[in-house]
């Protein structure tokens, strides 16, 4: 990675600090109150699981972005749909290569976050989405994909708003689940 590179990702990563510090005074929320949140036991493993969906599927993303991913993940949960944790929304498809729900979980590549920057900004991004009710930047998807690809699955679906490099959807046909 260049020192353009490094610059750019360090400079995304402190605005993302900046946003979300901001987002949180704004809700009333202290850093310290978010580092200590009380996340019932149990829960931290859910918690993880949500860092881990973000980090993957949009690390690279605005803050936006992020809480999107993350609001999908848990409209997901909420969906009768779906599984009802969101481990078990993240891992859906376990084992069949290529077929999992996000991508990075049936790669077979490693699971484990590379990138220790993006890891702490997507540990506080799922710690701040499982608290925030009142905010879903995907107002609602339950579906999102890449700008790159059209899979044949969207056609069936309404789609709601692109954020960076995703392009968010819900069904038409039924209610909407989640907050904007």
């Amino acid at each position: 990675m260049g020192r353009t590179s490094v610059s750019r990702v360090l400079s995304r990563f402190a605005a993302g600090l900046l946003v979300l510090g901001t987002v949180l005074a704004t809700e009333g929320i202290t850093p310290s109150e978010t580092a200590s949140a009380a996340i019932p036991s149990g829960l931290e493993t859910e918690l993880h699981c949500l860092a881990l969906n973000v980090y993957w599927e949009a690390r690279s993303e605005s803050l936006d972005g992020q809480l999107a991913v993350a609001g999908v993940t848990l409209n997901r949960m909420r969906s009768e749909e779906f599984p009802n944790t969101i481990c078990g929304v993240v891992t859906q498809g376990l084992g069949k290569r290529h077929q999992c729900q996000f991508s990075w979980w049936c790669d077979g590549k490693s699971d484990e976050p590379t990138e220790e920057g993006a890891w702490k900004l997507a540990k506080m991004v799922a710690r701040y989405a499982l608290h925030a009710n009142d905010r879903d930047p995907s107002q609602g998807a339950l579906f999102y994909h890449a700008n790159y690809v059209q899979p044949e699955w969207i056609s069936k679906l309404k789609r709601v708003r692109k954020i960076g490099r995703h392009i968010f959807y819900r069904d038409p046909t039924k209610s909407r689940i989640g907050n904007s």
